[in-house]
């Protein structure tokens, strides 16, 4: 491994050289690897904009969520109660600890305004390491 002192005289000598994108690459290639599945990307659906940026907002100011983008306009067509249904909803997707994905749930579920809200998640395989690092920070466990 290569000593700090010794990095930042590399990436000092490569930047000053006009090589920034092989002195980025050098640091980047330095950045702790990222364990598949330590994070999460959960999906809840919701009526309308309002409850979602309510939730969204939420699941941050908590901890349970790093960062929840918000998509309009998405159309559901589902089976409930025997019969098929299509409304327009608005989806969030969460970005989470694997290990906070049962709180962020049982958080979605107590707030929610559906009966059944939806709340699955599939696990993170790969990322870029400095926001997979950013997303441990403002999830903590």
């Amino acid at each position: 491994m290569w000593t700090s002192s010794r990095r930042a005289l590399i990436f000092t000598l490569l930047m000053l050289s006009g090589v920034r994108s092989v002195g980025l690459r050098l640091l980047s290639m330095e950045a702790p690897s990222y364990v598949s599945g330590t994070h999460s990307t959960a999906f809840v659906t919701c009526p309308n904009m309002e409850e979602a940026k309510k939730i969204a907002r939420a699941a941050v100011q908590k901890q349970l969520a790093a960062c929840v983008n918000i998509i309009p306009q998405i159309t559901s067509i589902y089976q409930w109660e025997g019969k098929i249904e299509e409304d327009n909803e608005v989806l969030l997707m969460i970005k989470t600890r694997t290990s906070k994905v049962s709180d962020l749930a049982a958080f979605v579920r107590s707030i929610h305004p559906y009966d059944v809200a939806e709340v699955i998640s599939l696990p993170i395989d790969q990322g870029n390491p400095p926001y997979m690092k950013w997303l441990s920070q403002a999830v903590p466990e």
